[in-house]
């Protein structure tokens, strides 16, 4: 069952996305401002969180220094204010299937800025090379198709919308295409967050207080770029509707559940085991946009299935490298060894064998 957890874990969270993108989408659309809802949720997080973190670690919370106090404050604006209201502003410009779609990009974005600072290497005359140059074109070619061809729209399985939407009009073809480009940007800065999720834990293995700690830095964070942001007061008043839900749902089920499964999933599996999951992110959210009544256009679902082919040729190709370099610094995570230990264990494997002939 212990083997199962991280399997069941990654299903989880990727439902926990599913719901966020339809919900978020839909509050956005009746009028919601971005800036101020990632505030609002940021505090909803904040303040589930707290109780429940004095409750399970007082006793158990390890000391805490400046120096990852100061990490926590500049990962809790990387991956919570600044990737978050980017992915939000670009959620109300495009649609919550590009916003699900994109996130398939994270892994292949991630290598293009590892190759770029040379923390990475394409070997072109072996499979993995290629595989991995596959997924970059792959990817590349899935975004194109996102932002440049919408398609005919699909028939939602409701064909009354739940909630009606106050946009105006249809979206222009210059907006859409920055929408989708933002969100590609704001994957990138997520995918390096998740990252380094997992190097922090190393140096402070308490899931618990890491994201309560983030949730709160990122409140103050978003509190200030609401402000500038959102002037008008007025608009930062709640209702009984789409929004509160959207804030209550971003709040606990997103920022204080699923990055709690998410850091204790990355810990265990690494970080790209949980971005291999994110098709089924895709394929929930076209479900539930069109069980709401949102019509799915046909080049978001056909850039989407390109984008999960350029993200498990990568996959490949790195699981194919790693077996071949077993002690090669990998920066997606996958099977991630030193040089120092595969030395020390052929310097073990070679004693061994000494003893062997000895006897």
């Amino acid at each position: 069952m212990e083997e199962k957890k991280p399997y069941v874990i990654a299903i989880i969270v990727q439902v926990i996305y599913a719901g966020m993108f339809v919900i978020s989408k839909a509050a956005f659309d009746q009028g919601m401002n971005t800036f101020v809802f990632i505030f609002y949720r940021q505090a909803a997080s904040s303040l589930l969180l707290l109780p429940v973190a004095v409750f399970l670690e007082r006793k158990n919370a390890p000391p805490i220094s400046f120096k990852i106090i100061l990490k926590l404050f500049l990962y809790a604006f990387m991956g919570n204010t600044f990737s978050l209201n980017l992915y939000n502003l670009s959620m109300k410009l495009t649609s919550a299937t590009v916003a699900s779609a994109t996130l398939n990009s994270q892994p292949v974005v991630t290598f293009c800025l590892a190759l770029l600072l040379r923390m990475e290497v394409v070997r072109l005359r072996s499979f993995s090379g290629v595989a991995k140059v596959t997924g970059v074109v792959l990817c590349l070619a899935g975004v194109l198709v996102i932002a440049l061809y919408s398609g005919p729209g699909i028939s939602p399985i409701n064909h009354h919308r739940v909630f009606a939407s106050h946009a105006l009009g249809t979206r222009s073809r210059a907006t859409w295409i920055k929408g989708t480009f933002l969100m590609v940007l704001a994957n990138m800065i997520w995918s390096l967050w998740i990252v380094k999720q997992a190097a922090v834990l190393k140096e402070y293995p308490n899931k618990m207080l890491m994201t309560l700690s983030q949730s709160v830095f990122s409140t103050v964070q978003s509190f200030i770029v609401a402000v500038v942001a959102e002037r008008d007061f007025s608009k930062w008043k709640l209702h009984l509707d789409i929004s509160l839900l959207a804030i209550i749902y971003n709040g606990f089920m997103v920022n204080a559940v699923s990055f709690y499964l998410q850091a204790w999933c990355v810990e265990m599996k690494g970080p790209v085991f949980l971005t291999s999951w994110t098709p089924l992110c895709l394929i929930l959210t076209i479900f539930c946009s069109s069980v709401l009544g949102e019509t799915v256009h046909l080049g978001s679902i056909v850039g989407g299935i390109i984008l999960v082919g350029g993200l498990y040729s990568m996959l490949w190709g790195k699981s194919k490298e790693n077996k071949v370099l077993p002690y090669k610094v990998n920066t997606l995570g996958i099977g991630v060894q030193n040089e120092q230990e595969h030395q020390h264990m052929e310097q073990k494997k070679g004693t061994e064998e000494q003893q062997v002939e000895q006897v």
